[in-house]
């Protein structure tokens, strides 16, 4: 282990998991201001205004940069699956094993803006309000748990695909796949046009955020003193200009 790999290893260690309210803030911001989209595209623009605001990160000495929260180790939430209560953050933050540190801003946002606008609206009221007395029977009897009450979906969702084709050319795909819609004869042409028009959002947003992490490596760039770090943090940022907008070379 070379000392810059030890060094990364050490921060990583040492720092604690924490509950960041930063997701939970910036989507429940995004839904509140587009209420007459479709779903599809509600999901997308959420998904674009979260990577468009969401903060930055790229610790001294990484070579690979992107983190799902502010920093090492800050977990981010998803509101609009299931919502975490005040209870479940003091459980979180006092468990003696696996804790989450929950600190008092990300209390406050939960309790003023978080769970006001989500009571009533997650993905999981849906679906339970949606099952049988007998679900909720076996589901109260313990003999199974609700997955997305713990985690949200889509840990496994890559194929192939992206070490073959960037996002710019997946938004050709899609260009070319409204071209073919055809009004007249398919009665499913504008729900298939907004899952279209979502996932090309989608695709656009990606190519953004990465942009946004090349724009930073050269800022810091800019002003390192070390010629050799300049260097590094200029190679991310050629990186990140070229994927995922383009294939992974």
């Amino acid at each position: 282990m070379n000392e810059r790999v030890a060094k990364l290893r050490k921060e990583s260690l040492d720092a604690k998991e924490r509950l960041t309210a930063e997701r939970a803030v910036l989507v429940t911001r995004a839904y509140q201001t587009m209420s007459e989209a479709s779903a599809p595209m509600r999901r997308a623009l959420a998904f674009k205004y979260i990577l468009e605001n969401k903060s930055l990160y790229i610790g001294d000495g990484e070579l690979i940069v992107g983190e799902r929260g502010p920093q090492p180790k800050a977990t981010s939430t998803c509101p609009e699956l299931c919502c975490h209560s005040l209870e479940d953050l003091d459980v979180l933050d006092s468990r003696p094993l696996t804790f989450y540190r929950v600190d008092e801003d990300t209390r406050r946002q939960y309790e003023e803006l978080v769970i006001p606008y989500w009571r009533g609206r997650t993905m999981r009221e849906r679906i339970l309000a949606a099952m049988t007395p007998e679900w909720h029977a076996a589901y109260e009897a313990g003999l199974f748990t609700e997955f997305m009450e713990q985690r949200a979906p889509g840990h496994t969702v890559l194929d192939g695909k992206i070490y073959k084709k960037g996002m710019n050319d997946f938004i050709a795909d899609i260009d070319q796949a409204i071209g073919k819609l055809d009004f007249f004869a398919d009665p499913d042409a504008y729900r298939k046009q907004e899952q279209l028009k979502a996932m090309r959002i989608t695709a656009e947003a990606l190519i953004a955020y990465s942009s946004r992490h090349a724009d930073l490596a050269r800022s810091m760039a800019a002003g390192e003193a070390n010629d050799i770090r300049r260097e590094e943090l200029l190679r991310i940022a050629m990186a990140c200009d070229h994927v995922p907008a383009q294939a992974p070379r």
